[in-house]
C-alpha cells in the first residue's frame, strides 16, 4: 500500500484503518480511503465539516486512490 498520506492537486488523501474515524482524522477539505468489510471506501470532508462518501466500495486501494485523485483534479478546476 501507498504512504497514509499524500497530497494530490493540493487535496490531502488520507488512508484509514477500517478503525479510524473519518471526521477524526481528516480536516475540512480532505479526503479520505478507508477499507472496510466489503471494500475500499472513498469519503470527503467537507468546509463545514461533514462527511460525505460514494455509495459504493472500490475493489483495491489503487482504485480508490485514482478515484479520489481525479475528485481532486476536478475541484482543482
Amino acid at each position: 500500500m501507498t504512504s497514509p498520506l499524500i497530497t494530490h492537486r493540493g487535496i490531502t488523501i488520507a488512508t484509514l484503518a477500517s478503525t479510524q474515524d473519518v471526521a477524526a482524522h481528516c480536516a475540512p477539505g480532505q479526503t479520505a480511503i478507508r477499507e472496510q468489510g466489503d471494500g475500499w471506501w472513498l469519503y470527503f470532508v467537507d468546509e463545514d465539516g461533514t462527511v460525505d462518501g460514494y455509495d459504493s466500495p472500490y475493489t483495491s486501494h489503487a482504485e480508490a486512490l485514482w478515484a479520489a485523485k481525479a475528485a481532486a483534479e476536478f475541484s482543482a478546476q
